[in-house]
């Protein structure tokens, strides 16, 4: 695949011991050496480190030669337990994310638990590139984010790709955010065990929750006193429990807190579930350990699937000390237990997980949209005047709209458009009509629809020649626009306060999307906009606006200035180059909403009906 420029974004401080971090750190080395730029975004505990990192996103100067450029976008104080929370986002980490994708152009930015508010989060909420989001460990982040559920889908509903690092966790993360999450486990170095003492070594590293070293100290002490054994604890921060010290396990234990970097014969995972480590399972298993681990979704998913070590319910001590005995105690089990972990092994590689996540990659990026214009229309367009075009509008064909087509063709007309789509809810027979005296106005009408679909919002299909009917799916309606030779435009794609397709059912029929309104002045919020933005810059799709005028006076609100046009491969081309221009929209917007009030909703029908006749007249006394 063509280099591509990635950002890759943890939240944990870079300076922690997090697997996290060991997993973007792995994993940004081998896409660097395929020849991809890769930034590592992330926290710091480090002022110095960050000072220095700020002073190159200023200076323009982020890409380093030689591999994945680490960048720390902010300072977090140091947390008692870093893998239990991730602590409040700073303001200023935000601010730096927010510069630095603003100024640097990537193709991927690639975030590791995008949970809220965390420096993954923040990048999500900026990107303007293709998303793709992994969750490795989430059972304690799912719970805790469930009291702001739809804050978190907001942002959640800009990941283009999912990943989950195990079954287990696409499982859980799938009941809670529904989606297609893709699995790609992590990697881990594979080694070849160095020959042992003869004593079986037990290894448990307490980067666990720490109840789960109290149960595997506990479990030590029900062995058999006979029985030959030794154990290193690696606990950072020296933090053990008084057990440890006990005249029982001091002549067998040793404690270190520098990890010894060995797997031993055995390794233990004890965790209940709320802070496993899988990979630090994975590394021991690539070193040719044995693991002797809780029955909790990830470690079962590694061990019992390929008969790779034995298993004890979380916090079952006799469990735990019988199965210890039996693998201790029994070399032909271990050389059994350590043959299954072979197929384990030969998934490890880091080049392996690269392989899977740039084949992610591509998918997306192969998503993009190419312009499909061809040289002999490109040719046609070049000599042609530019005409203002308004993309979006409704007559009193529409249940909420009172505009006569006359008075509509005549505002179109006096505002200097030189075409219109018309665009009624669920009707044709207004764009038809208009069509058929649009060369009295000397205007040129598009025949559009704007289609409620059943579940999936509504949806604008341009040069149209029959009705299409409500309540079909998506992919039915676009079928539909296609088989007459028009061309799929959505309207106001990301404001949730009209009926919108979501992320995902954009996502399903990105292929057959023509255009994408970028600009609709009668939206509550701006930000709805810059999400259309950011989706058509991200997949390249052609962009368009319109006023979506429900009343002759917003016509021409907004305004797309494209080079005239015959038919909708020549509307697509010109589209392409165009420049769309508008007015501030906020207090406009609140104007045509009243005036749509009045025109639809106050006074006596009869009344209504009488105004509309005085827009006709006035509409045709000039013609």
């Amino acid at each position: 695949m063509p280099p591509l420029s990635i950002a890759q974004v943890t939240p944990y401080p870079w300076e922690d011991e997090h697997e996290v971090n060991a997993h973007v750190a792995a994993l940004s080395a081998e896409l660097a050496a395929r020849g991809h730029r890769v930034l590592i975004l992330a926290p710091s505990h480090e002022p110095d480190a960050v000072r220095e990192s700020r002073r190159r996103i200023r200076s323009g100067d982020v890409w380093d030669a030689s591999g994945p450029t680490v960048l720390l976008v902010g300072e977090l104080l140091p947390t008692l337990s870093p893998r239990r929370a991730i602590p409040s986002l700073p303001v200023d980490i935000a601010r730096t994310i927010e510069e630095l994708l603003e100024e640097v152009e990537l193709d991927v930015v690639h975030v590791h638990e995008p949970w809220a508010p965390s420096a993954s989060s923040t990048a999500l909420r900026h990107s303007r590139a293709l998303n793709v989001a992994t969750f490795h460990m989430p059972a304690e982040r799912v719970l805790s984010t469930q009291m702001a559920r739809r804050f978190v889908e907001t942002f959640f509903g800009r990941i283009d790709a999912r990943i989950a690092s195990f079954e287990a966790t696409a499982e859980l993360v799938n009941r809670f955010f529904p989606a297609g999450y893709e699995v790609v486990r992590p990697g881990a170095d594979t080694v070849v065990p160095e020959p042992g003492d003869g004593q079986p070594h037990i290894v448990f590293r307490a980067v666990e929750e720490r109840a789960a070293l109290r149960i595997f100290l506990r479990a030590l002490r029900r062995l058999p006193e006979d029985l030959e054994w030794r154990a290193t604890v690696y606990a950072p921060g020296g933090i053990v429990p008084a057990s440890a010290t006990r005249s029982k396990l001091r002549e067998r234990v040793t404690i270190v807190e520098e990890d010894p970097e060995v797997a031993g014969d055995i390794t233990v995972a004890a965790s209940s579930g709320i802070a496993p480590a899988p990979g630090m399972l994975l590394r021991a298993l690539g070193r040719g350990s044995v693991p002797v681990v809780s029955r909790i979704g990830v470690y079962e998913e590694i061990v019992a699937d390929n008969d790779a070590g034995l298993l004890f319910e979380s916090g079952d001590v006799d469990v735990l000390a019988a199965q210890l005995e039996r693998v201790v105690s029994d070399p032909a089990l271990r050389a059994r237990l350590r043959a299954g972990g072979d197929s384990v092994r030969a998934h490890l590689p880091w080049s392996r997980v690269a392989d899977d996540v740039e084949a992610v990659y591509t998918r997306l990026i192969g998503r993009r949209h190419a312009d499909r214009s061809t040289p002999a229309v490109v040719r046609r367009l070049a000599p042609r005047a530019e005409i203002d075009v308004d993309l979006h509008m409704h007559t009193d064909h529409s249940f909420d709209c009172a505009t006569p087509v006359e008075a509509l063709l005549a505002a179109a007309r006096d505002r200097g458009l030189g075409a219109i789509a018309v665009t009624d809810h669920n009707e044709i027979s207004g764009a038809l009509d208009a069509a058929a005296k649009a060369d009295d106005y000397g205007v040129k009408v598009i025949v559009a629809e704007e289609v409620k679909t059943a579940s999936q919002g509504e949806v604008i299909g341009l040069f149209l020649e029959e009705r299409i009917p409500r309540g079909l799916t998506l992919q039915e309606t676009i079928a539909e626009i296609k088989r007459q030779g028009g061309l799929v435009y959505v309207p106001h794609p990301f404001d949730r306060l009209h009926s919108i397709p979501d992320y995902e059912h954009l996502l399903d029929v990105l292929d057959d999307i023509d255009a994408i309104e970028v600009f609709n002045p009668r939206i509550a919020l701006p930000a709805f906009n810059e999400e259309a933005v950011r989706f058509a810059a991200k997949y390249r799709i052609v962009g368009g606006a319109g006023s979506d005028s429900h009343v002759a006076q917003g016509l021409g609100s907004v305004r797309i200035r494209m080079r005239d046009f015959d038919g909708p491969e020549e509307f697509l081309a010109s589209l392409r180059e165009a420049d769309i221009v508008a007015r501030p929209s906020a207090l406009y917007y609140a104007g045509v909403q009243a005036l749509k009030f009045l025109q639809t909703k106050a006074g006596t029908p009869a009344g209504r009906r009488a105004a509309r006749e005085r827009a006709v007249k006035k509409a045709t006394r000039n013609l």
